[in-house]
């Protein structure tokens, strides 16, 4: 039998209306991080940018991400300010190991039903990553799918689009034997492991409102948005010759080292040079984590790893110091004995 209601989108779940306001509140905030190179942003079908012209043989070097379940947290929290930060540093930071400039970013936010504050707040956490990291929120995509998340919940994926000059690029093919490893500090738990945490979580059932380290609250703590190192590492670049860099994402130290190490060095990592910060003692101990567990996991307090030349090691850790980076020694490079594993925690 025909059917005389007429349907609209908005009936079937889509708020074209939502949509746009989303896009009217976005605009000034992606303004905020044009940059050189930008010829087209927020509106168009594609992004257009320019190469900037000072790379004589510019390589393109391209990340992508999302935040995992930390989502689930900020569901469970209400907090949605930080979590578009992790977003952006999960692939800046990436995309810096290789020694790339970030130069813009894109997201993809995909929900069941709008909510515009939420959305809003959530890329605000984007735009301030791209200031930080000194790249162009450039474009993106908000996809309204009924159906498909349950009320409430949504998800973020991203990613960044960097260059480097040809003859810069960092492939950790030079790091020998008596190499230096400075570790920079994390600003928590930054978005890995996040299953495990929420499983801690769950198993000690802690006041996540009450104080946890110093005044921040275990919901801030868990909550802190991944530290964006682009540009203090990209400035260090200018004066040192940094050999090999990690990011500390899933896997922890013992995974994401090895990534960037010729077959035949071990990256011999000393735990008590570098202080770890509570939450990662407290996640231990009410979980009963195994030692060798919290290195595979977690960043433990290290969020990148760059490895440099014993003689330029004074050197690196002054200028990181002095863009504003907590850094430590935090071990050396030595020969391989047979097939260890390439990364060991004494």
């Amino acid at each position: 039998m025909t059917q005389t209601t007429s349907l609209s989108y908005r009936d079937a779940g889509v708020d074209i209306d939502a949509g746009d306001a989303l896009v009217d509140r976005i605009k000034p905030l992606a303004k905020k991080t044009l940059r050189d190179g930008v010829l087209g942003g927020i509106g168009g079908f594609g992004a257009l940018f320019e190469v900037p012209k000072r790379y004589k043989e510019p390589v393109l070097v391209s990340g992508t991400d999302g935040v995992g379940t930390k989502l689930k947290l900020a569901f469970q929290l209400n907090r949605h300010d930080t979590v578009g930060q992790d977003l952006v540093a999960m692939s800046v930071n990436d995309i810096l190991v290789q020694g790339a400039e970030s130069l813009f970013f894109l997201d993809y936010f995909a929900c069941g039903k709008l909510d515009v504050d939420t959305a809003a707040a959530v890329v605000g956490g984007i735009a301030k990553g791209c200031e930080l990291a000194g790249c162009a929120l450039i474009g993106g995509e908000t996809a309204e799918m009924p159906g498909m998340y349950p009320a409430g919940e949504y998800d973020l994926a991203g990613f960044a689009v960097g260059v480097a000059e040809k003859s810069k690029l960092i492939d950790g093919k030079s790091i020998a034997e008596g190499d230096v490893v400075l570790g920079l500090a994390s600003s928590g738990a930054h978005s890995n492991g996040y299953s495990l945490v929420r499983k801690i979580i769950e198993r000690s059932n802690p006041d996540m409102n009450a104080p946890f380290d110093g005044e921040r609250t275990l919901a801030e703590v868990v909550m802190a948005p991944t530290r964006i190192y682009v540009k203090q590492v990209l400035a260090t670049m200018q004066k040192v010759t940094i050999k090999g860099m990690a990011h500390i994402t899933g896997g922890g130290l013992l995974e994401n080292v090895p990534r960037v190490l010729p077959e035949n060095t071990v990256a011999e990592l000393t735990k008590a040079a570098w202080p770890r910060p509570k939450l990662f003692d407290w996640m231990q101990a009410e979980g009963n984590v195994a030692e060798n567990e919290m290195h595979r996991t977690f960043n433990c307090g290290i969020g990148m790893v760059i490895i440099v030349s014993a003689a330029e090691a004074d050197a690196a850790e002054a200028e990181l110091k002095a863009q504003g980076e907590a850094v430590y020694r935090i071990g050396k490079i030595r020969a391989r004995q047979g097939d260890e594993a390439q990364t060991v925690v004494v």
